[in-house]
This record gives structure tokens, C-alpha cells and sequence, in this order.
């Protein structure tokens, strides 16, 4: 993948404490990587911090798969 998803794969293993060899765009935040609510909007906020977008919570809420974020980062990245 680009240098956003190596980006999002370490913010990733950092906050939910999973080996980076787990993220994938398809891995589910809950089921693979065991995401609750909290960790998700604790991830999201690191994602807001290090990247410099902003994700509104109704869009976070809808983010199941990796792919998923990393869609909706990189087209807000690309305006």
C-alpha cells in the first residue's frame, strides 16, 4: 500500500496494541483487531492529531474495516 495506509497501520498497532502483521484494509476493527467503542474514537482522534483531518463522529461510527477509514482519509486528504 502508500505511505497513508503505513501511517494508519502504525496509529493503528500502537492504539489497539496489535501487530501491524494483523492490518489489513480489509480487517474489521472489532472482530480482528478487538476494537470496542472507546478504542475506536481514541484511534480516530490520534488519525485527527497526526494526520490533520477531520473526522466527523457520525463518519467514524460507520468505520467496520480499516479499508473503510483509510477510504474516507485519503479523499478528505485529497481536497
Amino acid at each position: 500500500m502508500d505511505e497513508l495506509f503505513e501511517k494508519m497501520k502504525k496509529l493503528i498497532a500502537d492504539k489497539l496494541e496489535v501487530s501491524e502483521d494483523k492490518i489489513t484494509p480489509e480487517a474489521s476493527f472489532r472482530q480482528d483487531l478487538g476494537a470496542d467503542s472507546l478504542d475506536t474514537y481514541e484511534l480516530v482522534y490520534a488519525i485527527e492529531e497526526e494526520l490533520g483531518v477531520s473526522v466527523p463522529d457520525e463518519k467514524a461510527a460507520e468505520f467496520e474495516t480499516v479499508g473503510n477509514a483509510y477510504d474516507f482519509i485519503k479523499a478528505e486528504l485529497s481536497k
